[in-house]
């Protein structure tokens, strides 16, 4: 019997790096209203009295950037002059300028070497799937996630009204011969004002938070480690800056399967960063789904300008039903990767994207996130001999 421990992160909505996820991407959604086919990579910097928007965009759209930032930053709960980072008092320096017309050149079509749409940029992506939660997700990734949707929640319903919005979650699942049986460790870590001790706070993160979303696969063995260094007052972008673009492994898959490198807040589609990481999840979670594997990671790769990839990869961990090769024949049978196909299919000319910035972009079970549907599983069927 192989037992292991593994372990996954998550933070809130009001951590530094990803307060600047979402101005990055509250950026683009408010470019996409205006204009579906804005291209942009919007990049954000955030510290004590100072939100910082650089990058690049080429889009018909005119954005107030000084009001979409604090609204933003309203609505993730920086509305006090007491946290050191106020919507209503932050500096925002804005120094966007346009596409590089040599990258331009190989996402429009018709234009460059090649006369079809291209990627926006090289690289390599990877998607993952698992049958070890309904959502097809790791467990300890959803575990965290719901943790730090969990203190959220109670922020603003003001079931525990000393809290603020930066904070961490943490799980350890121990599993036996791959399967998730218990879990090992809880790392809370939560932004709270001077009105509640540490006694209360950790006796009522435990009550309201961590039970309501742990349940059962906590033990009497289970171990919790609530704001184990003692305080934390002093939260947010004045306590560590914040950069789009530093929480690849939380927006993804928790470190199960492996990663590319490319983030994804602030880019528009026509960067496979973002639209190929998407359509490959799309892909394994209906390889999941259609029982052909247990798990399923797949890695695809492009170069800056051409449709089609250079390379995509199936590995199924040695859970594949049938070989590995059969699987990758089928989703060549069944999917289109160019990236004009990638974009129409998932419908991704969209205003969704900050909603994707905190709490991950996989595993969610909203109508919006168009490459979590299994829709593609009778077809898949149809093609295994």
């Amino acid at each position: 019997m192989k037992k292991y421990f593994f372990t996954s992160e998550s933070v809130t909505e009001g951590h530094p790096d990803k307060v600047a996820d979402q101005i990055s991407d509250g950026i683009y959604d408010e470019m996409l209203k205006q204009d579906p086919d804005t291209h942009a990579g919007i990049e954000c910097f955030c510290t004590t009295g100072l939100v910082l928007v650089g990058g690049e965009a080429r889009t018909k759209a005119y954005v107030d950037i000084q009001k979409t930032v604090r609204n933003i930053l309203r609505k993730i709960g920086y509305d006090k002059q007491e946290y050191g980072f106020c919507a209503e008092d932050v500096g925002v320096v804005v120094t966007l300028h346009e596409q590089s017309p040599d990258i331009a050149q190989g996402v429009d079509e018709g234009e460059g070497a090649f006369k079809e749409q291209g990627a926006g940029d090289q690289g390599l992506m990877f998607g993952y799937a698992t049958n070890e939660t309904p959502e097809l997700m790791p467990l300890p990734l959803v575990l965290a996630h719901k943790l730090t949707m969990k203190l959220a929640e109670v922020r603003k319903n003001k079931t525990l009204p000393y809290l603020r919005p930066d904070g961490k979650s943490q799980v350890t699942i121990e599993y036996e011969n791959g399967k998730a049986k218990r879990v090992e460790a809880i790392v809370i870590a939560v932004h709270h004002s001077i009105d509640v001790s540490l006694e209360q706070l950790r006796e009522e993160i435990k009550e309201h938070v961590i039970k309501p979303v742990v349940g059962n696969f906590a033990d009497e063995n289970t171990k919790y480690f609530i704001n184990a260094t003692g305080k934390f007052i002093l939260g947010g972008p004045p306590a560590d800056a914040g950069l789009t673009g530093r929480k690849i492994i939380v927006d993804t898959y928790g470190g199960h399967g492996a990663h590319g490198g490319g983030a994804f807040s602030g880019k528009c589609v026509t960067k496979v960063d973002r639209s190929g990481a998407y359509m490959v999840r799309y892909v394994a979670k209906n390889i999941v789904a259609a029982k052909l594997a247990d798990k399923c990671e797949i890695q695809v790769a492009y170069a800056i300008g051409v449709a089609q990839p250079v390379s995509i990869l199936i590995d199924t961990k040695g859970t594949g039903k049938i070989p590995d090769e059969e699987i990758s024949e089928i989703i060549k049978k069944v999917f289109d990767f160019k990236p004009k196909e990638i974009i129409e299919h998932l419908n991704l000319k969209r205003p969704i994207y900050m909603k994707t910035a905190a709490y991950g972009h996989f595993g969610r079970n909203d109508p919006d996130f168009t490459w979590e549907k299994i829709d593609k599983v009778e077809e898949i069927l149809k093609h295994v001999r």
